[in-house]
């Protein structure tokens, strides 16, 4: 897969939110929360259209382009978001995490934003720079939306049912055009043509012959999805306050994160065991049977998405801002982190192997047309 140019002119105009951020945090009509919501939503306008003017043919190629350019803009404000609740930085966007969002200041809502402002951002300026050098970015956009996707689903209801449902701001209906783009997104970048595969008809007849012993990779994964799905289950019985002994000693000790009130763990490992689980399944069956072409593209979609949950997932477990009877023990952490990291490696494996070899995944390509010998 081939890595586009990142777009310099989307990064100047992201770094732009610094100077802007700062000079916001000392404007006093920003302590308010209708405030915040309306200078947000002018911001976020004006430079829609610095955008336009700037990149119209880019935009008329593909309409993504403004999409990936105003979310860079909002992955430097998360990013300094989490370096100023982390006490790396200060004066840029504390009126925002005050009257804005304060659920950003919690341990899940500062790894989302660090999440957003350095993984996010550097797919946002190659997606947006494959399109300026007008090449494929399919890949990369598959990523993107699994992750763009789980954190929006786990962070929205997290916000509502867990215990900072309070303090929800006017400006937590800024986003609902997150809700709404992923979904138009997700539509354009899956309508996008497919890169021509290098594989002919014989190496995927060959390919599809071999039996799963014959490709012990397959072999692995297909075990280590068993031992995923297993453990994917297991933490939803978990947070459903299942009776069972084993429940009870994981809970207390070994992940007390998530019996923490603000919701986000509870919330991940629903997603996961209603979301993920099915797709595990589903995947265990396509390396098993040949010529599953949907594989590819929705390893992808969900390597970002488990990338995502087990980066915040992990993070919170273990931050200050969490309390210190929801924090992972010290005597836990060897297990928990060989645990997680294994959780989130895996999916990676998985999309790596489907696009490094893809001709077990394709359908059947028809052969070359028998060729008859002239009778003379």
């Amino acid at each position: 897969m081939d890595i586009p140019p990142l777009a310099g002119k989307v990064a100047v105009l992201s770094l732009g939110a610094l100077p802007l951020s700062y000079a916001l945090n000392h404007v006093s009509a920003l302590s308010y929360p209708l405030g915040v919501v309306w200078m947000s939503a002018l911001i976020l306008g004006l430079l829609f259209l610095a955008i336009y003017s700037l990149s119209r043919s880019d935009i008329y190629y593909d309409p993504l382009y403004a999409v990936f350019a105003v979310f860079s803009f909002t992955s430097v404000v998360d990013l300094l978001i989490a370096l100023q609740e982390d006490g790396y930085m200060g004066s840029f966007m504390a009126f925002y995490t005050k009257e804005g969002e304060p659920y950003l200041r919690t341990a899940h809502g500062v790894f989302i934003c660090y999440w957003d402002g350095i993984v996010h951002y550097l797919l946002y300026l190659a997606m947006a720079g494959a399109i300026r050098k007008r090449k494929r970015y399919r890949n990369l956009g598959l990523y993107w939306l699994g992750s763009f996707v789980m954190s929006i689903l786990v962070f929205l209801p997290g916000n509502i049912l867990g215990k900072y449902n309070s303090e929800i701001r006017p400006s937590f209906f800024l986003t609902i055009p997150y809700l709404l783009v992923p979904c138009w997104a997700g539509l354009r970048v899956f309508n996008q043509t497919q890169a021509p595969s290098c594989c002919t008809p014989n190496m995927v007849e060959e390919e599809q012959r071999k039996g799963l012993l014959q490709r012990p990779a397959d072999l692995a994964l297909i075990i280590y999805l068993i031992f995923a799905a297993f453990f994917t289950f297991f933490r939803g019985l978990v947070v459903l306050d299942c009776p069972m002994d084993a429940c009870f000693v994981y809970i207390y000790q070994y992940e007390p994160y998530l019996r923490d009130p603000v919701a986000y763990p509870k919330v991940q490992m629903l997603v996961n065991m209603f979301y993920v689980l099915p797709f595990y399944g589903l995947a265990i069956y396509a390396l098993i049977f040949p010529g599953c072409s949907w594989l590819p593209d929705w390893t992808l979609v969900f390597a970002g998405a488990i990338g995502q949950a087990q980066f915040s997932h992990m993070g919170a477990s273990m931050h200050l801002r969490t309390p210190f009877t929801y924090r992972v023990p010290e005597d836990a952490w060897a297990s928990f982190f060989v645990c997680n990291l294994l959780y989130a490696l895996g999916p990676h494996l998985l999309a790596y192997r489907c696009l490094w070899s893809p001709a077990f995944f394709l359908r059947p390509l028809p052969g070359p047309p028998a060729h008859h010998e002239k009778q003379h």
